[in-house]
Order: structure tokens, then C-alpha cells, then sequence
């Protein structure tokens, strides 16, 4: 297993899906209001751009639904395991 499986592997225990195809990682965060969860796309965005790797995601007042995956190479690569480890750090 190589490093990103298994990164892939240890963000599937923490809640986010791998599709069925392995080629994205989904994740639902639910905060407590709509502020807290625009904090956190605020955050993530910074991170986002600082690793120029942008995540596909929405927002409905305190639910940010995020989806994961490098289109370049069509399927997931390190960045999209980093992203999602800094997005759960972010969220806890």
C-alpha cells in the first residue's frame, strides 16, 4: 500500500468518503452556526491557496460539504490527503 492509500485510508476513519470509483474524497461538516462554518471555509481557503490546491465544495448555513480530488491527474493524489487532514485539524 503506498502512502497515499493509506493517508486515504486514515481520513476514511475520520469520517470523510472515498468514492466509489477512488478518485474523490467527500466529507459533510456540520458547525454550530453559519458563522463558524464561514470561519472555517475562510481558513481553508488560506490553506487552499497556500497549497494551490482548491477544494469543490458548498455551503448551506451551518453545513460546508466538501469534495476532494486533483483534476489534473484524475484521481487523488498527496495534496488532496494533505487538504483534508489540514480541513479536519481546521474543524476540531
Amino acid at each position: 500500500m503506498n502512502d497515499i492509500e493509506n493517508g486515504v485510508q486514515g481520513l476514511v476513519a475520520q469520517g470523510w468518503v472515498l468514492s466509489a470509483d477512488g478518485t474523490r474524497l467527500d466529507k459533510t461538516f456540520v458547525f454550530k452556526n453559519f458563522v463558524a462554518a464561514f470561519g472555517f471555509m475562510t481558513q481553508a481557503a488560506i490553506w487552499a491557496e497556500k497549497m494551490n490546491h482548491h477544494p469543490e465544495w458548498s455551503n448551506v448555513y451551518k453545513t460546508v460539504q466538501v469534495g476532494l480530488t486533483t483534476h489534473d491527474t484524475g484521481g487523488l493524489t498527496h495534496l488532496d490527503v494533505k487538504l483534508a487532514r489540514k480541513m479536519d485539524a481546521i474543524a476540531a
